[in-house]
């Protein structure tokens, strides 16, 4: 059974980083793609980044693409895999829960339905 797991969240002062990663176990499948998506406190979920299993990612948003970089790791035939999404210059808005989730398929889908996995969430907290 595939988990998801997300880290790296916390308390930051605008201006700082974060690299949060998404460990994903229990895999089999050979062509997937992994997604980021983050909720703030009232508002709607939007997505930000997906990465392929071949390790492209693209983004939601040029606002998106700006700040937030989204990287994999690049062991092979590995029972698990680690997604990371590096976030710059945060600002207060960015603050909300961080999520990944896990889509069939060789190519980043184009709607968030088909995203079958999520993680839990790894809150991200940005505050002076």
């Amino acid at each position: 059974q595939v988990h998801l797991v997300e880290s790296g969240g916390g308390l930051v002062q605008p201006g700082g980083s974060l690299n949060l990663s998404c460990v994903v176990s229990g895999m089999t499948l050979d062509y997937y793609s992994i997604g980021w998506f983050r909720q703030a406190p009232g508002k709607e979920r939007e997505g930000i980044s997906c990465t392929e299993s071949r390790g492209g990612s693209v983004y939601d948003s040029d606002s998106m693409k700006a700040r937030f970089t989204a990287s994999k790791d690049n062991r092979d035939n590995a029972e698990d895999t680690t997604v990371f999404l590096q976030v710059d210059n945060l600002e207060p808005e960015d603050t909300g829960v961080y999520y990944c989730a896990m889509a069939f398929g060789s190519s980043c889908p184009v709607e968030t339905h088909q995203y079958f996995k999520w993680g839990q969430g790894t809150q991200v907290t940005v505050s002076s």
